[in-house]
């Protein structure tokens, strides 16, 4: 299994880190290259987001479901789809001066057997760098006001 950890403190109440993190179809806006939608659901528990990321002629389709909310503070899903597969989870911790520290974690079961775990040494920084480059975007957005 890999993991990819990011983590980045935002100068908003976690109340609004979190709305705006749950703003599934915005996600685009901070994640590069993406496309977010909620295939079934209200985007509560239970719904089915698909995220597309589209890179030149590469395309990474992400299934997942929302597994558990716990406003302001958590979100948990778990990927379902053919390559990325396993739980994740955002976690917002209220700080003082009306910060919030934002924790994205993801485990993934890495597909390819043997070969996927000789690659994941070699993917993991760019995944890492990628997820921590969404989340300042993201913190940005949030504290200029445009999400969610």
């Amino acid at each position: 299994m890999g993991e990819v950890t990011a983590t980045v403190i935002v100068n908003a109440p976690a109340e609004r880190v979190y709305q705006a993190f749950v703003a599934w179809e915005r996600q685009g806006e901070w994640i590069p290259f993406t496309r977010v939608r909620i295939v079934s659901g209200d985007g509560g528990e239970g719904s089915e987001i698909e995220a597309v990321t589209r890179v030149g002629p590469a395309v990474l389709r992400d299934e997942m479901k929302v597994v558990k909310l716990d406003p302001p503070r958590t979100v948990r899903v778990v990927h379902y789809g053919k390559v990325l597969r396993g739980p994740g989870v955002l976690r917002c911790t209220p700080m003082d001066r009306g910060r919030t520290q934002v924790v994205w974690h993801e485990w993934f079961h890495l597909p390819g057997g043997t070969a996927g775990k000789v690659a994941w040494p070699l993917v993991w920084p760019g995944s890492k760098v990628s997820l921590t480059t969404a989340l300042k975007r993201f913190a940005k957005l949030v504290e200029a006001g445009r999400l969610p």
